[in-house]
């Protein structure tokens, strides 16, 4: 309670570890909340979940309340389930997949995710595991950094046409990038023209928290 009170005035570190994919993990009290970081950038919860709480409110809850199967391709601490869980108040199933077992572990030992009923957490390559399900999904939420680098395949056109087959009709793809540099800027108009013509259609929602974009293709 004393490291709570103190992390309005400095943040106050919990615990930090390392793993073979996060060279850096930390769990701080940050303003009176529990947060995970990396050695760069918002993990979970903060800034994180106010960010795809954002992209959660323009698709509508009362919407995502009618789903039944969600996916979330990066876990991390879990910011985006516990917001679908507490604040949505969604009671259908929760998949999960987080390639980094560390970053699951300390997931449950600080913010509970395994006492979450409806929540399967899957220990995989979001590549892979994509390839591999033979499920639907009604909402696709992709939210993959390894610190402020997001891997190549989420942009390439094998991944999003698997996405868009995974997704049942009218499903809903939530998809949070990183802008730091131009580039990033122009991978992002590219991706936008490559998956419209699957039949996406896209909206977005741009410099949330400064360095984010949301991406939100629903399927026509």
């Amino acid at each position: 309670m004393v490291r709570r009170l103190l992390s309005y005035l400095i943040p106050m570190n919990v615990a930090s570890r390392k793993s073979k994919w996060s060279k850096n993990l930390e769990i701080t009290w940050n303003n009176g909340q529990l947060v995970m970081d990396s050695k760069n950038t918002n993990y979970s919860y903060g800034s994180l979940q106010r960010i795809l709480r954002k992209g959660l409110q323009s698709i509508g809850y009362k919407e995502i309340c009618t789903m039944e199967h969600i996916l979330v391709l990066g876990v991390a601490g879990g910011s985006v389930i516990k917001t679908l869980v507490d604040e949505v108040k969604f009671k259908g199933k929760i998949t999960g997949v987080d390639i980094d077992a560390q970053v699951i572990a300390m997931a449950n030992e600080y913010f509970k995710l395994n006492e979450i009923p409806n929540l399967d957490i899957i220990i995989d390559d979001a590549f892979e595991f994509v390839l591999k399900t033979k499920h639907k999904y009604n909402l696709i939420i992709i939210d993959i950094f390894q610190d402020t680098t997001m891997p190549n395949f989420l942009f390439e056109a094998f991944f999003s046409k698997r996405l868009h087959f995974l997704l049942e009709d009218r499903g809903i793809l939530l998809f949070n990038t990183m802008l730091l540099s131009a580039k990033d800027n122009l991978r992002n108009q590219q991706y936008i023209k490559e998956v419209q013509p699957l039949g996406f259609d896209i909206q977005l929602i741009p410099r949330v928290e400064e360095h984010n974009e949301l991406i939100i293709a629903r399927k026509g």
